[in-house]
């Protein structure tokens, strides 16, 4: 159970209401702070809709996000925009194999994305193996891009946990298919 309330649009002033025009858990809680619900939307919108960084390799990263911090609400949301945007159930299946110290098809970049979310997720720092790895084939504008999807989804896991919000039901048979380690 969250430990705020789920607010619905007759919640919110005339004015805040577009904050809620998606009907998900995270948007009916973080609207409890109008301003701050735009604050932090704004990366997200930026990697989502403006980044020339490819969308299949942002949601890897932020898939293998959601993995490696055991964020059932993050992970089952994009794992559903994955699909949405080109990955395939076996791309998806792969970030258990590599999490896990296995080989899968992925490309040699896309492996240097998800292992670039898994250290950013145990520590603050990149490696320089995958640094390097990812600038062979992304130009610096992507690479930073890249390292803003990871970062804030870092950060949107942290609030989803410290706010305990629950996954939508409509959502749950996604953890069935994948599932969190």
């Amino acid at each position: 159970m969250a430990r705020v309330s789920y607010l619905t649009p007759e919640d919110l002033a005339p004015a805040d209401r577009e904050l809620l025009a998606r009907n998900l858990n995270l948007y009916r809680a973080i609207a409890h702070s109008p301003d701050g619900a735009r604050a932090f939307a704004a990366p997200a919108l930026y990697v989502r809709h403006h980044s020339p960084l490819d969308p299949r390799l942002r949601e890897l990263a932020i898939i293998q996000v959601g993995y490696s911090s055991k964020a059932r609400y993050e992970y089952a949301h994009h794992i559903e925009i994955g699909r949405s945007v080109g990955l395939s159930d076996e791309d998806i299946r792969a970030i258990a194999v590599e999490s896990a110290g296995g080989e899968s098809h992925l490309t040699i970049l896309e492996r240097a994305v998800i292992t670039a979310a898994r250290e950013l997720v145990a520590s603050p720092a990149l490696s320089d193996a995958v640094y390097s790895k990812l600038s062979e084939k992304l130009d610096p504008q992507r690479i930073i891009d890249l390292i803003i999807s990871i970062c804030t989804y870092c950060g949107v896991v942290r609030f989803l946990g410290a706010l305990e919000i629950d996954l939508e039901p409509d959502y749950e048979h996604l953890l069935d298919e994948f599932p969190l380690p």
